[in-house]
């Protein structure tokens, strides 16, 4: 149908599906590079983070080859130090995520019956950056300078004093690329689940898998941004002598560690939870019932997430903390096995209230339970501040780690590959190879780290490279080091048993598991467009009727059931009550987000080769790149409702004032605040630090910085202002002035940080200067936005209803607007904190 029909014309099935594939493929060959469609870019995360898994594995059986004997040659201290940096750095941030980030990219649009992802280039883009970040590792591995400082990267041991080389850079500059597309997967997801369910669905009929993915969207969102803040933190440090980390200036080592687990703490549950929502949707279906709980499970979750983030200093309990606060976060740490134990319970009420099958996904989900079970409780063991002590830094924890975060995540990921696998395949495993590939995956992993338990006991330490001949470790050692060479051919026969499904395994028409959850409802392998029409939804998303709803969403029976102006569309609904409010128009196949990412590369591989002025024109240039997305000409007409279903017209998000974009600069936001309150907090504990009487340069606000400020205001003011008032006169020309008036703030603040010369003398000072340029990123970032809203203005993207990309600018505005009154107050406050202040 065309723009300006009425009436929708029925058409077959078949036609329906030929009109959908053509605007919804992503082309071959070359034109592959350019797919931004959720089931490629799905694929592609799952594919890249298996692929580094593979990389990581290899790292570990080299790990357990050096300490299979006492006094062992294989490896060097040096050799040894990059190979556990990299082991521990791949399977954090390049394996566990990543990989889930993947599925849940795969599967969350169909498990709430959307078309894609609400922002397909964003995810796109974080792709690559993965890829790329993830790349700059392996090849400074190969080159003999990866990072070998711990993939926790304590300082000073990191700092330059002691890592004089690349090697702490690539790590530093490589996470944080890598992270970006953390955070873009997180608005990602967050967006999609709120704004993009099947019409119907409310957020209590979504199913399981979804309120984990939200969860775990909102927590990467304020969990990560600590660790980017310390990675900019300690290379500014390596790079320009700022002393945040210094003790002779005033620094702290600590101020590292807490940055790193305000982070590191949450990440657990960051990769425990998705494992877990994979669980959650998994064994009801293999029981054959439905899940026990569901509403306390939302609640257990929520609660687990909001403990996560109080307990960073689970991990330093060996560094001096005071008693009191020793107790409150031992007492946290206890506290978070109830919403755990809540889950585990729930599963196990819904394996007896059903009759579970004895297959494959379900043996992995038993070797969970094992696993799991013992890795809590040595958890909870750790938790208590005097075994802590006692088993601080020994192989204990190591062990405790990888039967939490590698038995949580691992057999999980295990069972949800074998029972998706079918999906993207459009083939059942045969599960021949698959039984005896899980018995030496479970065999192999308790025998290689339950021993870890028992030298730990008996004190071995860990990031040991040698032990003494005739120790008391070195038997328990050679059996871990045999268990991981068992359990690393259970992996390969894994990956070979996937292999022989795709070419060999058994087709199916539909649903082999008897699910009744909506990914079911569609065949296998998936089409680009995932549903010929999306459903209406009246019941819980996870017992719907899929054989007989997957042939009416076929015959177009539903929402959006056919093509319209050659776009790419989907519904965008109410975020509680999931009516349906508007038709999203999605952005088809384009080369941007990879042209964006490398221009992001640029930026980050000119910082390690301190190419300063080389990074400062990729940053540009990845900008300009980012504003070119935004080229739409259909946002440049007032389209009114369309047909939306036989009995529903809704308007498009252009014209709707709940667009994703809205909501997505909302949690960009937070995610800043997030940043920018870390910032703050270091220069807090780093006056709290400074010892009493210690001498701190006396530093004045100039007349460059307080003019600045001055005129910071008035441009976050006038620009939120014009933002308002943009279809006016008098709104264009308030843009005007915000425009003029950032730019000359941006350069006050860039002429007084150049005048600085105190930065280096005391990290008071060095914070004082990171306020500052915090400040005069976000007045250079205003005048985009007050551009930006003015070529939109005279480009005839805004009328009277399209709204949002002025709504968009006075949220920015108004950040700004905060961000220049903290920037005002906060220098005077650590100045009147300091002694004699």
């Amino acid at each position: 149908m065309t723009d300006r029909e009425t009436t929708i014309e029925p058409i077959s099935s078949l036609a329906l599906h030929r009109q959908l594939e053509a605007v919804w493929r992503s082309g071959k060959g070359l034109k592959r590079l350019a797919a931004v469609n959720h089931n490629v870019i799905g694929i592609r995360f799952m594919v890249t983070a298996l692929v580094f898994f593979a990389i990581g594995g290899f790292l570990g059986m080299l790990i357990r080859t050096q300490l299979a004997t006492a006094s062992n040659a294989f490896m060097d201290a040096a050799q040894y130090a990059q190979v556990f940096t990299m082991h521990g750095t791949i399977m954090m941030f390049l394996f566990a995520i990543p990989f889930f980030e993947g599925l849940s990219i795969y599967l969350l649009p169909k498990l709430l019956g959307a078309r894609d992802l609400a922002f397909p280039r964003l995810s796109a883009y974080g792709y690559w950056c993965y890829l790329f970040g993830g790349s700059m590792l392996i090849v400074a591995l190969l080159g003999g300078v990866a990072p070998d400082s711990g993939w926790f990267m304590y300082t000073p041991l990191s700092s330059s004093r002691y890592s004089p080389g690349i090697n702490a850079d690539i790590w530093l500059l490589g996470i944080t690329f890598v992270e970006i597309s953390a955070i873009s997967a997180a608005i990602e997801i967050v967006v999609t689940i709120i704004r993009m369910r099947a019409p119907g669905m409310s957020l209590v009929r979504m199913p399981i898998f979804a309120w984990y993915m939200l969860v775990v969207g909102g927590m990467m969102l304020v969990g990560f941004p600590p660790l980017i803040l310390g990675s900019m933190l300690l290379e500014a440090e390596r790079a320009f002598g700022l002393p945040f980390f210094d003790p002779d200036r005033g620094g702290d080592p600590l101020l590292w560690q807490h940055l790193f687990w305000l982070f590191g703490h949450p990440e657990v549950y960051i990769i425990f939870l998705p494992a877990a929502g994979a669980l959650s949707t998994i064994i009801p279906v293999l029981a054959r019932t439905t899940l026990t709980g569901y509403h306390i499970i939302v609640a257990s979750l929520m609660a687990m997430a909001f403990l996560s983030f109080g307990l960073w200093v689970h991990h330093m309990y060996t560094v001096g903390i005071p008693h009191v606060a020793l107790s409150f976060f031992s007492a946290a740490s206890a506290l978070v096995a109830i919403p755990t134990a809540i889950q585990i319970f729930a599963w196990l009420a819904t394996l007896a209230q059903g009759k579970p099958r004895l297959n494959i996904p379900m043996l992995h989900v038993f070797g969970f339970f094992f696993v799991f079970v013992i890795g809590g409780l040595t958890g909870v063991m750790l938790a208590m501040v005097p075994f802590d002590m006692q088993a601080h830094d020994t192989h204990f924890v190591v062990a405790h780690l990888h039967y939490v975060l590698v038995g949580g995540f691992l057999f999980p990921m295990l069972a949800g590959i074998y029972y998706w696998v079918p999906h993207i395949s459009g083939r059942q495993p045969v599960q021949h190879l698959s039984r005896a590939a899980f018995w030496m995956i479970f065999i192999g992993f308790n025998l290689t780290f339950f021993m870890m338990h028992l030298t730990g006991l008996l004190g071995m330490p860990r990031r040991t490279f040698a032990y003494p001949e005739a120790s008391p470790w070195e038997w328990l050692n050679l059996l871990s080091s045999f268990g991981s060479f068992i359990m690393a051919m259970g992996f390969m026969l894994v990956a070979l048993d996937i292999v022989l499904i795709f070419l060999f395994g058994k087709p199916f028409r539909r649903n082999p598991w008897g699910a009744g959850t909506l990914e079911w409802a569609m065949p296998t392998p998936p089409a680009p467009y995932s549903f010929a029409s999306i459903p209406e939804i009246a019941t819980r998303a996870d017992n719907l009727p899929i054989n007989r709803l997957a042939a009416q969403l076929a015959a177009g029976k539903g929402f959006l059931g056919f093509c319209r102006n050659g776009w790419m569309e989907t519904i965008g609904v109410d975020a509680v009550s999931g009516k349906a409010n508007q038709i999203i128009v999605l952005p088809t196949p384009t080369y941007l987000p990879l042209y964006t990412a490398l221009a992001t590369g640029g930026v980050f591989v000119s910082l390690l080769f301190k190419l300063y002025p080389a990074s400062a024109v990729f940053a540009l240039l990845t900008l300009g790149l980012f504003l070119l997305w935004t080229c739409n000409n259909a946002a440049r007409t007032d389209w009114g409702e369309m047909i939306a279903s036989p009995s529903s017209r809704l308007p498009l998000h252009f014209e709707h004032t709940d667009a994703p974009s809205i909501l997505a600069m909302r949690l960009t936001l937070v995610a800043n605040a997030t940043l920018f309150s870390s910032l703050l907090f270091g220069g807090v504990f780093l006056w709290v630090s400074t010892p009493a009487g210690e001498g701190i340069p006396a530093s004045q606000a100039g007349t460059a910085h307080l003019s600045a400020l001055a005129f910071g205001l008035i441009a976050t003011c006038c620009g939120a202002g014009g933002s308002a008032l943009g279809r006016v006169i008098i709104g264009k020309a308030m843009l005007v002035a915000s425009f003029a008036a950032y730019v000359i703030a941006a350069a006050l603040i860039l002429l007084d940080l150049s005048m600085n010369s105190t930065a280096s003398a005391h990290a008071l000072e060095a914070v004082k200067f990171a306020v500052s340029s915090y400040l005069l990123v976000h007045l250079v970032l205003g005048t985009v936005f007050s551009g930006f809203c003015l070529y939109r203005l005279r480009s005839g993207y805004v009328s009277a209803t399209r709204q949002n990309d002025l709504v968009i600018g006075r949220l920015w505005h108004g950040y700004c607007l905060a961000v220049v009154l903290i920037a005002a107050i906060y220098p005077y406050l650590l100045a009147a904190l300091q002694p004699g202040g």
